[in-house]
């Protein structure tokens, strides 16, 4: 199949380059053809002369950008199910349904209702909470079984070019992950995945969830950047907005099954983002 074409299959979505998307997603990808990278921001200064502006850190979203979180958490929750005879819920299902009450959890420490606590501990509320709503009592399952699988968190796996791509992409800036996630989650994740970040920041250092603009400004305060020469990588429109609305540069990855599912599904423009790419590779490339 060439680069260029798509075939709609009989269920809705696309073939591109032998792989099957969402037609949105194949729009994505479409528009990247369509921007000319810019490696530097030429401005003007007060006096009318030109200024570059150069950027010197890459921080990155990690949940859907970096790691396939709802495909990690699928195949996790599937083993859990397995061993404990519930075959009758779809893993797939189940990692939705889990995944979707992310967004609404941290949404209550964003508007003040409660106080800052890290990720792991309003996952595993979710966790009970998703079991219940699908009819399993958690105190019926070991303590144990119900930690590891929170863990899951822990051991998301990365999409296929992350790895090259980071390591690539870490030659020539700072690199480091800007999450929701706390920061014994990002290491475990990072030594399980063997991400190579030059740093890790976790939301626990700024006690912030994104979008809210302390997390991009402590993260650049932390690693000496103005915001100016800071970029965020991410998959989530949402997300590269607040970093933009912060003064950071922002780059546009194209992934697959990255969307929360407890985020509205409007479809916002795709404009505005200094980059695009379809992964992290292309992007290096882009950035060289």
């Amino acid at each position: 199949m060439s680069d260029d074409l798509a075939l709609k299959t009989a269920d809705g979505w696309l073939l591109y380059n032998d792989q099957a998307f969402t037609h949105f997603d194949y729009l994505k990808r479409q528009q990247v053809r369509s921007l000319l990278p810019r490696l530097t921001d030429h401005q003007t200064d007060e006096h009318g002369e030109l200024k570059v502006t150069k950027v010197e850190v890459l921080f990155f979203d990690v949940l859907g950008t970096v790691v396939d979180w709802r495909g990690s958490i699928a195949a996790e929750a599937s083993s859990f199910l397995k061993r404990h005879d519930a075959l009758h819920i779809d893993a797939g299902a189940f990692a939705d349904a889990w995944v979707g009450r992310y967004d609404p959890s941290v949404e209550a420490v964003r508007c003040g209702q409660r106080p800052f606590v890290p990720l792991d501990l309003l996952n595993m509320e979710n966790l009970e909470a998703c079991l219940k709503g699908f009819g399993l009592t958690p105190s019926a399952f070991p303590s144990a079984e119900l930690e590891d699988l929170n863990l899951a968190w822990h051991r998301l796996k990365p999409w296929p070019d992350s790895v090259e791509g980071l390591s690539r992409l870490k030659e020539r800036f700072i690199v480091a992950p800007l999450s929701d996630g706390n920061t014994r989650l990002l290491v475990d994740m990072a030594k399980h995945a063997r991400l190579p970040w030059d740093t890790i920041l976790g939301a626990d250092i700024s006690e912030a969830y994104k979008p809210m603009p302390q997390v991009y400004l402590r993260a650049c305060e932390l690693l000496g950047v103005e915001p100016d020469r800071a970029m965020l990588v991410a998959a989530h429109d949402y997300d590269l907005d607040a970093a933009r609305r912060c003064g950071l540069k922002t780059a546009y990855v194209v992934r697959s099954n990255a969307h929360d599912p407890s985020k509205a599904a409007a479809i916002e423009p795709l404009d505005g983002w200094e980059y695009m790419a379809n992964d992290l590779i292309e992007l290096a490339a882009i950035l060289k």
